[in-house]
């Protein structure tokens, strides 16, 4: 038995209402159900044992039985009437905010056009073509200041990676 049937088994004074007879048939009803528990659990660690012994004649692993308790649950939960609606919701709030990013590009991208067309932009775009070809004439007449890597001003500069 254990300690816990031990203690409720062990000898105490009677309760009210109850013969010395009837304390007496009680205790003993409960220590043959307290048996009766210990049996089952006898019984129960026996079959358990020559389960697993045909699983493993069988070739079934643990491993086996999870993925598929596994399986099978993910497949309850995904037919499951809240993961639909969770799908659902999901994928209205994908496309929304897929139309919205798109509503979003296409007026940066309008506002840039706008920008590029603009009198201020136009004066930086001459500015900035006026000082490439400054440079740029400046190297291709052989005045270029920079050092070679070779140590020769023959070999044309090689572009740095852009990272």
């Amino acid at each position: 038995m254990d300690s816990a049937g031990q203690g409720v088994a062990a000898r105490t004074p009677a309760v009210e209402g109850l013969t010395e007879a009837e304390e007496e048939e009680l205790r003993a009803e409960l220590t043959k159900v307290e048996e009766e528990i210990v049996t089952l659990r006898q019984v129960l660690a026996a079959k358990e044992r020559h389960c697993g012994e045909l699983k493993r004649r069988l070739g079934l692993s643990t491993l086996g039985e999870l993925k598929q308790n596994l399986s099978r649950s993910w497949h309850d939960v995904q037919v499951s009437s809240a993961y639909k609606k969770t799908q659902e919701t999901l994928s209205q709030a994908g496309q929304k905010t897929s139309a919205a990013l798109s509503t979003v590009g296409s007026a940066i991208s309008r506002k840039l056009g706008d920008m590029r067309n603009s009198a201020t932009f136009k004066s930086f775009e001459d500015r900035v073509g006026t000082i490439k070809s400054k440079v740029v004439g400046d190297r291709e007449n052989g005045s270029d200041n920079l050092p070679s890597s070779a140590g020769s001003g023959d070999k044309p500069l090689s572009d740095p990676a852009p990272f």
